[in-house]
Protein backbone atom coordinates (compact mmCIF):
# COMPACT_ATOMS: atom_id res chain seq x y z
CA UNK A 1 0.00 0.00 0.00
CA UNK A 2 2.87 2.78 0.63
CA UNK A 3 4.50 2.01 -2.65
CA UNK A 4 1.16 2.53 -4.55
CA UNK A 5 0.67 6.19 -2.39
CA UNK A 6 4.31 6.95 -3.64
CA UNK A 7 3.72 6.60 -7.27
CA UNK A 8 0.77 8.44 -7.25
CA UNK A 9 2.76 11.40 -5.62
CA UNK A 10 5.54 10.71 -8.10
CA UNK A 11 3.09 10.79 -10.75
CA UNK A 12 1.33 13.74 -9.47
CA UNK A 13 4.75 15.68 -8.80
CA UNK A 14 5.80 14.62 -12.31
CA UNK A 15 2.61 16.05 -13.52
CA UNK A 16 3.33 19.57 -11.76
CA UNK A 17 6.67 19.95 -13.15
CA UNK A 18 5.27 19.26 -16.75
CA UNK A 19 2.69 22.11 -16.23
CA UNK A 20 5.50 25.06 -15.39
CA UNK A 21 7.63 23.49 -17.72
CA UNK A 22 4.28 23.96 -20.30
CA UNK A 23 4.29 27.82 -18.51
CA UNK A 24 8.35 28.68 -18.99
CA UNK A 25 7.51 27.74 -22.83
CA UNK A 26 4.78 30.05 -23.03
CA UNK A 27 6.72 33.34 -20.98
CA UNK A 28 9.86 32.33 -23.49
CA UNK A 29 7.17 32.40 -26.18
CA UNK A 30 5.94 36.06 -24.81
CA UNK A 31 9.96 36.92 -24.59
CA UNK A 32 10.73 35.80 -27.95
CA UNK A 33 7.84 38.26 -29.71
CA UNK A 34 8.71 41.23 -27.12
CA UNK A 35 12.65 40.72 -28.76
CA UNK A 36 10.94 40.68 -32.15
CA UNK A 37 8.92 44.00 -31.76
CA UNK A 38 11.94 45.26 -30.32
CA UNK A 39 13.83 44.54 -33.26
CA UNK A 40 11.43 46.04 -35.32
CA UNK A 41 10.94 49.12 -33.72
CA UNK A 42 14.51 49.49 -34.23
CA UNK A 43 14.34 48.78 -37.79
CA UNK A 44 12.14 51.30 -38.30
CA UNK A 45 14.64 53.84 -36.70
CA UNK A 46 17.47 52.91 -38.78
CA UNK A 47 15.32 52.73 -41.81
CA UNK A 48 13.87 56.55 -41.15
CA UNK A 49 17.94 57.45 -40.15
CA UNK A 50 16.94 59.36 -36.96
CA UNK A 51 14.89 61.88 -38.80
CA UNK A 52 13.09 64.62 -37.39
CA UNK A 53 9.16 65.07 -37.67
CA UNK A 54 7.98 61.37 -38.39
CA UNK A 55 5.16 60.23 -36.42
CA UNK A 56 4.33 56.51 -34.86
CA UNK A 57 1.83 54.45 -35.40
CA UNK A 58 0.17 56.25 -32.45
CA UNK A 59 0.60 59.78 -34.24
CA UNK A 60 3.05 60.89 -31.57
CA UNK A 61 6.36 62.12 -32.58
CA UNK A 62 9.77 60.52 -31.21
CA UNK A 63 11.74 62.70 -29.26
CA UNK A 64 15.70 63.92 -29.94
CA UNK A 65 18.13 63.60 -27.67
CA UNK A 66 20.93 66.91 -27.77
CA UNK A 67 24.32 66.21 -27.73
CA UNK A 68 26.16 67.86 -25.41
CA UNK A 69 27.30 70.50 -27.94
CA UNK A 70 24.04 71.39 -28.72
CA UNK A 71 23.35 72.00 -24.99
CA UNK A 72 26.23 74.34 -24.26
CA UNK A 73 25.66 76.55 -27.33
CA UNK A 74 21.75 76.45 -26.00
CA UNK A 75 23.24 77.75 -22.64
CA UNK A 76 25.98 80.01 -24.26
CA UNK A 77 28.78 77.99 -22.50
CA UNK A 78 30.19 77.08 -26.29
CA UNK A 79 33.42 79.07 -24.90
CA UNK A 80 34.97 82.40 -26.13
CA UNK A 81 36.08 82.66 -29.43
CA UNK A 82 37.84 85.96 -28.42
CA UNK A 83 34.84 88.10 -29.72
CA UNK A 84 33.16 88.32 -26.29
CA UNK A 85 30.16 88.31 -27.29
CA UNK A 86 27.58 85.50 -25.20
CA UNK A 87 24.89 83.77 -26.42
CA UNK A 88 22.36 81.54 -25.60
CA UNK A 89 20.27 82.06 -21.90
CA UNK A 90 23.44 84.23 -21.37
CA UNK A 91 22.40 86.73 -24.01
CA UNK A 92 19.35 87.04 -22.91
CA UNK A 93 20.32 87.36 -19.11
CA UNK A 94 22.41 90.39 -20.08
CA UNK A 95 20.64 91.96 -22.44
CA UNK A 96 19.45 94.44 -19.84
CA UNK A 97 22.75 95.38 -19.00
CA UNK A 98 24.41 98.58 -20.39
CA UNK A 99 27.02 97.94 -22.78
CA UNK A 100 30.15 100.15 -21.86
CA UNK A 101 30.85 100.38 -25.44
CA UNK A 102 28.16 103.06 -25.53
CA UNK A 103 31.18 105.30 -23.54
CA UNK A 104 33.41 105.26 -26.20
CA UNK A 105 35.44 107.91 -23.76
CA UNK A 106 36.32 105.59 -21.16
CA UNK A 107 38.61 103.58 -23.27
CA UNK A 108 40.90 106.90 -23.70
CA UNK A 109 40.90 107.61 -20.12
CA UNK A 110 41.97 104.54 -18.68
CA UNK A 111 44.74 104.41 -21.27
CA UNK A 112 45.89 107.78 -19.99
CA UNK A 113 45.66 106.09 -16.65
CA UNK A 114 47.73 103.16 -17.29
CA UNK A 115 50.81 105.44 -18.61
CA UNK A 116 50.66 107.23 -15.53
CA UNK A 117 50.31 104.27 -13.11
CA UNK A 118 53.46 102.52 -14.72
CA UNK A 119 55.50 105.86 -13.57
CA UNK A 120 54.06 106.58 -10.56
CA UNK A 121 53.95 103.05 -9.37
CA UNK A 122 57.49 102.73 -10.32
CA UNK A 123 58.29 106.13 -8.19
CA UNK A 124 56.18 104.36 -4.98
CA UNK A 125 57.75 101.05 -5.33
CA UNK A 126 61.34 101.56 -6.60
CA UNK A 127 61.00 98.43 -8.67
CA UNK A 128 60.00 97.56 -12.15
CA UNK A 129 56.57 97.84 -13.16
CA UNK A 130 54.42 97.48 -15.62
CA UNK A 131 50.39 98.20 -15.76
CA UNK A 132 48.21 96.76 -18.37
CA UNK A 133 44.67 97.34 -19.44
CA UNK A 134 42.76 94.18 -19.83
CA UNK A 135 39.33 95.14 -20.80
CA UNK A 136 36.35 97.04 -19.66
CA UNK A 137 33.00 95.36 -19.33
CA UNK A 138 29.47 95.96 -17.79
CA UNK A 139 28.52 94.32 -14.68
CA UNK A 140 25.73 94.12 -12.21
CA UNK A 141 27.11 95.45 -8.65
CA UNK A 142 25.65 92.49 -7.16
CA UNK A 143 26.82 89.85 -9.46
CA UNK A 144 30.32 91.48 -8.78
CA UNK A 145 30.52 91.46 -5.01
CA UNK A 146 29.54 87.51 -5.22
CA UNK A 147 32.39 87.46 -7.92
CA UNK A 148 35.19 88.61 -5.87
CA UNK A 149 37.60 86.18 -5.00
CA UNK A 150 38.78 86.47 -1.39
CA UNK A 151 40.59 86.92 0.59
CA UNK A 152 41.26 90.74 -1.03
CA UNK A 153 40.72 94.28 -0.27
CA UNK A 154 38.06 96.39 -1.06
CA UNK A 155 38.46 100.45 -0.97
CA UNK A 156 35.49 102.92 -1.47
CA UNK A 157 36.96 106.20 -3.02
CA UNK A 158 33.97 109.48 -3.24
CA UNK A 159 34.18 111.58 -6.38
CA UNK A 160 33.44 114.66 -4.65
CA UNK A 161 32.20 116.30 -8.16
CA UNK A 162 29.85 114.20 -8.74
CA UNK A 163 28.79 113.34 -4.89
CA UNK A 164 28.86 109.38 -5.50
CA UNK A 165 30.94 106.61 -4.74
CA UNK A 166 33.37 104.06 -6.54
CA UNK A 167 35.12 100.62 -5.58
CA UNK A 168 38.47 99.45 -6.30
CA UNK A 169 39.31 95.82 -5.60
CA UNK A 170 42.98 94.67 -5.32
CA UNK A 171 43.50 90.62 -5.34
CA UNK A 172 45.73 89.10 -2.28
CA UNK A 173 48.44 88.46 -5.08
CA UNK A 174 48.41 92.19 -5.85
CA UNK A 175 48.70 93.02 -1.63
CA UNK A 176 51.65 90.95 -1.04
CA UNK A 177 53.16 91.53 -4.15
CA UNK A 178 53.26 95.36 -2.61
CA UNK A 179 53.84 94.68 0.87
CA UNK A 180 57.03 92.37 0.13
CA UNK A 181 58.47 94.70 -2.49
CA UNK A 182 58.00 97.58 -0.27
CA UNK A 183 59.10 95.98 2.77
CA UNK A 184 62.81 95.26 0.82
CA UNK A 185 61.60 91.75 -0.34
CA UNK A 186 64.14 89.64 -2.60
CA UNK A 187 63.54 89.82 -6.06
CA UNK A 188 62.95 86.77 -7.80
CA UNK A 189 61.08 84.91 -5.09
CA UNK A 190 57.63 85.03 -5.58
CA UNK A 191 55.18 86.24 -2.45
CA UNK A 192 54.00 84.54 -0.05
CA UNK A 193 50.69 83.15 0.84
CA UNK A 194 49.57 82.93 4.34
CA UNK A 195 46.22 81.16 4.30
CA UNK A 196 43.95 81.73 7.03
CA UNK A 197 44.56 84.87 8.68
CA UNK A 198 43.64 88.36 8.70
CA UNK A 199 45.64 91.34 6.96
CA UNK A 200 47.69 93.37 9.46
CA UNK A 201 47.68 96.86 10.14
CA UNK A 202 50.91 97.45 8.11
CA UNK A 203 49.31 95.26 5.37
CA UNK A 204 46.21 97.63 5.16
CA UNK A 205 48.75 101.03 5.49
CA UNK A 206 50.51 100.30 2.72
CA UNK A 207 47.65 99.20 0.27
CA UNK A 208 46.16 102.07 1.20
CA UNK A 209 49.43 104.36 0.30
CA UNK A 210 49.09 102.28 -2.94
CA UNK A 211 45.48 103.01 -3.37
CA UNK A 212 46.12 106.92 -2.91
CA UNK A 213 48.44 107.04 -5.52
CA UNK A 214 46.38 105.40 -7.98
CA UNK A 215 43.04 107.82 -7.11
CA UNK A 216 45.68 110.62 -7.97
CA UNK A 217 46.85 109.14 -11.17
CA UNK A 218 42.79 108.46 -12.23
CA UNK A 219 42.23 112.54 -11.40
CA UNK A 220 44.64 113.28 -13.77
CA UNK A 221 43.36 110.69 -16.47
CA UNK A 222 39.95 112.21 -15.96
CA UNK A 223 41.09 116.08 -15.82
CA UNK A 224 41.19 116.52 -19.93
CA UNK A 225 37.56 115.39 -19.86
CA UNK A 226 36.09 116.50 -16.59
CA UNK A 227 37.66 117.96 -13.55
CA UNK A 228 37.20 115.61 -10.18
CA UNK A 229 38.45 114.50 -7.00
CA UNK A 230 38.53 111.19 -5.81
CA UNK A 231 38.68 110.83 -2.36
CA UNK A 232 39.96 107.28 -0.52
CA UNK A 233 36.91 107.00 2.07
CA UNK A 234 37.49 103.09 3.44
CA UNK A 235 39.25 100.31 3.41
CA UNK A 236 37.28 96.65 3.53
CA UNK A 237 37.86 93.42 3.56
CA UNK A 238 34.53 91.85 3.51
CA UNK A 239 32.60 92.51 0.12
CA UNK A 240 28.96 93.11 2.11
CA UNK A 241 30.31 96.38 3.78
CA UNK A 242 31.96 97.68 0.57
CA UNK A 243 28.19 98.03 -1.09
CA UNK A 244 28.29 101.52 -2.79
CA UNK A 245 24.69 100.77 -5.05
CA UNK A 246 22.11 98.18 -4.97
CA UNK A 247 22.77 94.77 -6.29
CA UNK A 248 20.77 95.03 -9.87
CA UNK A 249 22.43 98.36 -10.70
CA UNK A 250 24.85 98.37 -13.89
CA UNK A 251 28.02 99.14 -13.53
CA UNK A 252 31.70 99.77 -15.35
CA UNK A 253 34.32 97.69 -14.53
CA UNK A 254 37.97 98.15 -15.50
CA UNK A 255 40.23 95.30 -14.87
CA UNK A 256 44.12 96.17 -14.57
CA UNK A 257 47.47 93.69 -14.46
CA UNK A 258 50.59 94.83 -12.64
CA UNK A 259 53.41 93.32 -13.07
CA UNK A 260 56.21 93.20 -10.62
CA UNK A 261 59.00 90.69 -12.89
CA UNK A 262 57.98 87.64 -11.24
CA UNK A 263 55.34 88.85 -8.90
CA UNK A 264 51.93 91.34 -9.47
CA UNK A 265 48.51 90.42 -9.42
CA UNK A 266 45.23 92.43 -10.31
CA UNK A 267 43.65 95.73 -9.42
CA UNK A 268 40.11 96.28 -10.61
CA UNK A 269 37.95 99.64 -11.16
CA UNK A 270 34.32 99.42 -11.05
CA UNK A 271 32.50 102.64 -11.65
CA UNK A 272 28.45 102.39 -10.61
CA UNK A 273 26.68 104.31 -13.79
CA UNK A 274 24.21 106.61 -11.23
CA UNK A 275 28.56 107.72 -10.23
CA UNK A 276 29.30 108.10 -14.03
CA UNK A 277 25.63 110.39 -14.93
CA UNK A 278 27.00 113.60 -14.25
CA UNK A 279 29.63 113.43 -17.54
CA UNK A 280 27.43 110.89 -19.20
CA UNK A 281 27.54 113.13 -22.30
CA UNK A 282 31.05 113.73 -22.27
CA UNK A 283 31.61 110.06 -21.99
CA UNK A 284 29.76 109.58 -25.35
CA UNK A 285 32.03 111.39 -27.21
CA UNK A 286 34.20 109.78 -29.64
CA UNK A 287 36.63 111.69 -29.44
CA UNK A 288 38.21 114.88 -26.98
CA UNK A 289 36.05 117.69 -27.51
CA UNK A 290 33.74 116.41 -29.98
CA UNK A 291 30.68 118.84 -29.83
CA UNK A 292 27.39 116.98 -30.37
CA UNK A 293 24.96 118.61 -32.92
CA UNK A 294 26.88 121.92 -33.21
CA UNK A 295 29.58 123.14 -36.53
CA UNK A 296 30.59 126.18 -35.76
CA UNK A 297 30.63 127.10 -39.40
CA UNK A 298 27.00 126.83 -39.55
CA UNK A 299 26.67 129.01 -36.75
CA UNK A 300 28.96 131.65 -37.90
CA UNK A 301 26.97 131.84 -41.63
CA UNK A 302 23.59 131.51 -39.73
CA UNK A 303 24.38 134.54 -37.00
CA UNK A 304 25.70 136.64 -40.28
CA UNK A 305 22.72 136.09 -42.68
CA UNK A 306 20.69 137.15 -39.81
CA UNK A 307 22.14 140.39 -39.33
CA UNK A 308 21.27 140.88 -43.14
CA UNK A 309 17.79 139.88 -42.63
CA UNK A 310 15.27 142.57 -43.35
CA UNK A 311 12.58 143.15 -40.25
CA UNK A 312 9.16 145.32 -40.48
CA UNK A 313 8.83 147.46 -37.31
CA UNK A 314 5.23 148.40 -36.22
CA UNK A 315 4.78 151.93 -34.35
CA UNK A 316 1.56 151.30 -31.83
CA UNK A 317 -0.06 154.82 -31.39
CA UNK A 318 -2.51 154.25 -29.24
CA UNK A 319 -4.48 150.75 -28.35
CA UNK A 320 -8.14 151.17 -27.31
CA UNK A 321 -10.90 148.50 -26.63
CA UNK A 322 -14.24 148.97 -28.50
CA UNK A 323 -17.28 146.94 -28.83
CA UNK A 324 -18.10 145.09 -32.33
CA UNK A 325 -21.26 147.71 -32.68
CA UNK A 326 -18.92 150.87 -32.53
CA UNK A 327 -16.76 149.47 -34.96
CA UNK A 328 -19.72 148.87 -37.47
CA UNK A 329 -21.16 152.03 -36.81
CA UNK A 330 -18.03 153.88 -37.78
CA UNK A 331 -18.32 156.27 -40.81
CA UNK A 332 -16.08 157.76 -43.31
CA UNK A 333 -14.51 160.95 -42.61
CA UNK A 334 -15.14 160.30 -38.52
CA UNK A 335 -12.04 161.27 -36.41
CA UNK A 336 -10.35 158.58 -33.80
CA UNK A 337 -8.48 160.56 -31.09
CA UNK A 338 -5.91 159.12 -29.97
CA UNK A 339 -5.01 158.95 -26.11
CA UNK A 340 -1.12 159.91 -26.43
CA UNK A 341 0.51 162.65 -25.90
CA UNK A 342 3.92 164.22 -27.45
CA UNK A 343 5.53 162.92 -24.11
CA UNK A 344 3.85 159.62 -23.92
CA UNK A 345 5.80 156.97 -25.74
CA UNK A 346 5.41 154.33 -28.18
CA UNK A 347 5.71 150.37 -28.33
CA UNK A 348 7.41 149.42 -31.33
CA UNK A 349 6.52 145.73 -32.30
CA UNK A 350 7.55 143.05 -34.79
CA UNK A 351 4.61 141.32 -35.44
CA UNK A 352 3.28 140.93 -31.55
CA UNK A 353 6.82 140.90 -30.00
CA UNK A 354 7.65 143.98 -28.35
CA UNK A 355 10.84 145.03 -29.06
CA UNK A 356 11.68 148.76 -28.45
CA UNK A 357 9.53 151.87 -26.73
CA UNK A 358 10.23 155.34 -27.44
CA UNK A 359 9.20 159.10 -27.90
CA UNK A 360 6.80 160.34 -30.84
CA UNK A 361 8.42 163.57 -32.90
CA UNK A 362 8.44 164.89 -35.97
CA UNK A 363 11.89 164.19 -38.82
CA UNK A 364 11.26 166.76 -41.68
CA UNK A 365 7.81 165.51 -43.06
CA UNK A 366 7.89 162.27 -41.57
CA UNK A 367 6.57 161.34 -38.23
CA UNK A 368 9.56 160.08 -36.39
CA UNK A 369 9.94 157.67 -32.74
CA UNK A 370 12.96 157.82 -30.77
CA UNK A 371 13.89 154.74 -29.64
CA UNK A 372 15.13 155.28 -25.64
CA UNK A 373 14.81 151.81 -24.14
CA UNK A 374 14.38 147.32 -24.83
CA UNK A 375 10.68 146.02 -24.49
CA UNK A 376 12.13 143.61 -21.56
CA UNK A 377 13.03 146.80 -19.23
CA UNK A 378 9.41 148.11 -20.23
CA UNK A 379 7.37 145.05 -19.59
CA UNK A 380 9.80 144.49 -16.30
CA UNK A 381 8.17 147.99 -14.92
CA UNK A 382 4.84 146.94 -16.37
Amino acid sequence: MIDDDENVDDDALAAEWEAMAGDDEDEDVDQDAMAAEWEAMAGDDGDTGGGEGEEDDDGSTPGRVLDQTEIDSLLGFDGDDGSGETTGIHALINSALVSYERLPMMDIIFDRMVRMMSTSLRNFTSDNIEVSLDNITSVRFGDYLNSIPLPAMLSVFRAEEWDNYGLMTIDSSLIYSIVDVLLGGRRGTAAMRIEGRPYTTIEQTLVERMVSVVLKDMCSAFEPLSKVNFVFDRLETNPRFATIARPPNAAVLIKLRVDMEDRGGRLEILFPYATLEPIRELLLQRFMGEKFGRDSIWESHLATELWKANVELNAIMDEETMSLKDVMDLQIGQTLVFNKTPNDEVVIKCGDVPMFSGSIGRAGKHVAIQVRRAAERLATKE
